[in-house]
């Protein structure tokens, strides 16, 4: 099969690093989950040597297969390495490696189209019940079968920033409107894109089909191109999928750099004394943040966001921080399930009134505990959000501490049949896209 300019450049880029890699295995040395991942006790330096061998199209070993497929895209490789490559886009390229090695295109590409059906689906489903029709054309999609515009910038000039939403992130749709208010009270102009119809490529180069991921990516790309400063992230899955895969890429191609992507978080930095005056509302709590290291400086700002609220009192868990963010675990399920039951029982040790995250994907696979633990589940923005006197109602955490696909149904009847939502295909969403999304289970 013929091989797309996309693929070409990616590849080029692949063999460039592997080219200024010494195998000095220090991007080994200082991973957190080789352990876990099954490494064993294989020399750093075979680990990296077996990378680089299936890169070049060989089988590697074990160990650095078991390495590859155990990442949890935490980041320390990439400030270890002497010669300033990415080992965390060569282990993504070699999962690619390892996909295309052992399954067939047929079969990858199709589950690829499931992946994206199941969260095309789910983003659907779970924001249509829980917003309006001016929350939904807030976040840019679709009302009435229009694709809303979601740009606050005044018409015919662009806005100051793209606020790229991702995808997921929809279905937890009060995290992504706090952003949204935030960003109106410091005054910048912005325009909404995210959702299915803005997809960043990575359900598909998961499955190993970087064909597909280029087209979709480098559609979305060229969409995102609007604001006058660049891209606003949130979800980091995409944030790391664009600036280690699509925007290099597209660099080598085009010779040039279409935008620069900075994280939510990372954004609101400058910003923040613009910020200070507007938390004039005490939120009295006890809170602990749950961290993750994937993208450096997003923690260490959600500390001094927090810290800047009146009545908030940071406790630090001392729990370990691994990972970019939860999804970036599900290799390792136990070791997942280990981290969470630590976490929350350490909360609960502290007294904490709250645990907090930073990311919609660690919101929906913690929400629910708030059931069975003293203490509430938010995310960051919403005690951004009372401080500022905003509020959005968490219809997601309402739902899923039901527990039950069809209360849960019956619950929205009204929102799905105004949606015009087939119920099935509700309750389907519920199951695979909620329920299922559970890594440690409920109960103490």
């Amino acid at each position: 099969m013929t091989e797309t300019a996309f693929e070409i450049a990616l590849a080029a880029r692949t063999h460039d690093m592997i080219d200024a890699c010494t195998r000095c295995g220090k991007c080994v040395e200082v991973c957190p989950v080789t352990g876990p991942a099954g490494v064993g006790d294989a020399a750093p330096q075979d680990v990296i040597g077996g990378v680089i061998d299936i890169l070049r199209g060989g089988k590697g070993t074990a160990a650095s297969q078991a390495w590859a497929t155990g990442c949890a895209l935490s980041g320390d490789c990439i400030e270890a390495c002497p010669e300033a490559i990415n080992p965390r886009f060569l282990l993504a390229m070699t999962r690619v490696a390892l996909k295309r090695n052992t399954v067939d295109l047929r079969e990858r590409r199709k589950t690829g189209i499931e992946n994206f059906r199941l969260v095309a689906d789910g983003v659907k489903v779970l924001s249509s019940v829980q917003l309006t029709d001016d929350e939904l054309a807030r976040l840019g999609q679709k009302v009435e079968g229009r694709l809303a515009s979601g740009s606050t910038a005044k018409e015919g000039e662009r806005p100051d920033f793209v606020f790229y939403t991702g995808c997921n992130v929809l279905k937890t749709p009060h995290i992504a409107l706090y952003a949204l208010d935030i960003m109106d009270a410091v005054g910048v102009t912005y325009k909404v894109m995210g959702g299915p119809n803005h997809c960043c490529g990575v359900i598909q180069l998961r499955t190993g089909d970087t064909e597909v991921s280029g087209r979709q990516a480098t559609s979305s790309l060229d969409r995102l191109a609007e604001g006058k400063t660049g891209v606003i992230s949130w979800c980091p899955s995409c944030h790391v999928q664009f600036t280690e895969t699509t925007i290099p890429t597209i660099e080598k191609m085009r010779g040039a750099r279409p935008f620069e992507m900075t994280p939510f978080m990372l954004f609101l930095k400058p910003h923040l004394e613009r910020l200070r005056p507007l938390l004039t509302r005490p939120v009295p709590l006890r809170v602990a943040l749950h961290r993750h290291p994937g993208i450096r400086g997003v923690t260490e700002a959600g500390v001094e966001l927090l810290r800047m609220v009146p009545g908030v009192e940071l406790v630090d868990l001392d729990q370990p921080a691994v990972g970019l963010v939860g999804n970036a675990l599900n290799a390792l399920p136990e070791y997942k399930r280990n981290l969470h039951r630590a976490e929350l029982e350490a909360a609960a040790a502290a007294k904490v009134d709250a645990l907090a995250v930073i990311y919609h994907v660690d919101y929906r696979e913690f929400c629910a505990h708030e059931r069975d633990w003293p203490f509430r589940v938010v995310n960051v923005l919403e005690i951004v959000g009372a401080s500022m006197g905003l509020d959005h109602a968490t219809g997601f955490k309402r739902l899923k501490i039901m527990q039950d696909a069809d209360a849960i149904v019956a619950d929205c009847a009204d929102m799905l049949a105004a949606r015009n939502i087939d119920p099935a295909l509700a309750r389907e969403v519920v199951l695979k896209a909620m329920l299922a999304e559970q890594p440690l289970p409920l109960g103490r």
